[in-house]
């Protein structure tokens, strides 16, 4: 694709100078060049949206300060470098202030001068233009619906919320279990909110030992321990104006949860090692796979730092609670692995599918991405069979017993997923080899 030319109005009366100006920046492939000698033709062919203009200050038709109001008027995107005869201090700051880019004196090096003002405004403008795709890039990557996959009602009601979040500073709980994607909807309300420009910093408080926590979180100066050889900011001041992601907040120790709770009523924090007071602005989102209100009543979190965290409550359904996502999510993640690895895509046989509905996915989407990259790889063909979808009974064993339940408890589970699945009680009590009688008291034992 070819590079995009600036154009540029060199605008003088002198036309000596208009002749050395143009051949001389005419040489560059990225400036498209026009000479103008009057005034009035520069105002004229404003309508053309010059990128930049070289303005002689005192043209016999104009002064520059009228030609220069007329840009800011009609083009004011137009950066405009002055350029005088006179060295007068006064005119140029009075210029400057009202957004002119440069005030050049004529000169035996005017013509370097303007040549390196263009240049200058010219990787302003690319700097910006970089920024603004960079913004759309993300905002397109942190689309709700591109971030998280899905169409259930659960995860509908989810994008409902994260909008909401996203609209206000309001700080955010996500709650889910390991694998739901709790950072991703942390990045999907930080990137469409008005801090979307400023760090999304996330910390992953299980990741980080006791002994180090306070350093990571405030900082510290160089000398403050041992092993500190230098400065460093902690991660709450390099979120400044943006989102701190507190993943797994669950895990920090009480004693730290005490001087997190200080430093965020007070929205000022002081690095180890340092009596220097650092103000800061941010938003906090956090996230945990433990119920914190039972955490609270525990004694293992503190009440007034869980009422100051708790925000807007986001809970992320599992993937055994999303219906049809699951076979949507498993086509995801086969397209995009075939996408990577320059492979034919896949298709998933209806056997592969129901294997995968009828499975509860303990991991969620993060074990769901891995068994269909799997799938791909044992997969010799264009389908995807049900031989493909290698499920590990580790995985089976750990779900059924994560939570440790009664035997009627978890009887009572399997009844209810079979007549859920399956809405018929002679089919139920076939596949679970019991009498019809058994099923028909637990339901009834259900309505009472």
């Amino acid at each position: 694709m070819a590079s995009k030319k600036y154009k540029i109005f060199i605008v003088d009366d002198n036309n000596m100078f208009l002749k050395v100006m143009y051949k001389f920046l005419s040489q560059n492939e990225k400036f498209d060049v026009h000479a103008i000698s009057t005034g009035r033709e520069c105002i004229n062919r404003l309508n053309e949206k010059p990128d930049i203009i070289s303005l002689d200050y005192t043209l016999p038709d104009y002064n520059g300060r009228e030609i220069f109001e007329k840009v800011t008027e009609i083009t004011p995107q137009t950066n405009v470098i002055i350029v005088s005869g006179q060295n007068d201090i006064n005119t140029a700051i009075e210029l400057l202030k009202l957004g002119a880019y440069d005030y050049i004196v004529k000169g035996v090096d005017t013509r370097d001068k303007i040549l390196i003002a263009i240049e200058k405004i010219i990787e302003k403008i690319e700097l910006i233009d970089e920024n603004v795709r960079l913004k759309q890039a993300i905002t397109k990557e942190f689309n709700f619906k591109n971030l998280i996959k899905g169409s259930s009602k659960a995860i509908e009601n989810m994008f409902t919320l994260m909008a909401k979040a996203a609209q206000t500073n309001i700080n955010v709980s996500i709650y889910g279990e390991t694998g739901t994607g709790k950072e991703l909807v942390a990045k999907g309300i930080h990137y469409n909110s008005k801090r979307s420009n400023m760090p999304f910093v996330p910390v992953n408080i299980s990741s980080i030992p006791d002994t180090l926590i306070e350093s990571e979180l405030f900082g510290y100066e160089k000398g403050a321990f041992t092993g500190a050889d230098s400065n460093k900011p902690g991660r709450i001041e390099q979120a400044d104006g943006g989102t701190l992601f507190l993943d797994e907040i669950a895990e920090m120790n009480l004693n730290t949860q005490a001087k997190l709770l200080r430093v965020l009523q007070e929205r000022e924090l002081t690095r180890l090692g340092s009596n220097k007071i650092i103000k800061f602005d941010i938003r906090i989102i956090i996230a945990t796979h433990r119920n914190l209100s039972e955490q609270v009543n525990k004694g293992l979190f503190r009440e007034d730092l869980y009422f100051r965290l708790l925000g807007l409550t986001i809970e992320l359904p599992p993937l055994r609670d999303r219906g049809n996502d699951i076979v949507l999510l498993a086509k995801h993640f086969v397209n995009d692995f075939c996408d990577d690895n320059d492979l034919p895509y896949k298709k998933i046989t209806p056997e592969a599918q129901d294997k995968l509905m009828q499975y509860p996915f303990p991991g969620n989407v993060r074990e769901l991405k891995a068994l269909m990259e799997l799938s791909c790889v044992l997969s010799d063909g264009d389908t995807i069979e049900a031989s493909h979808i290698n499920i590990n009974p580790l995985s089976l064993r750990q779900n059924i017993l994560s939570q440790e339940k009664t035997l009627q408890e978890y009887n009572e589970e399997i009844i209810l997923y079979f007549i859920n699945k399956y809405k018929n009680v002679r089919e139920v009590a076939r596949r679970l080899d019991v009498g019809k009688s058994t099923l028909y008291r637990y339901l009834k034992d259900q309505e009472e």
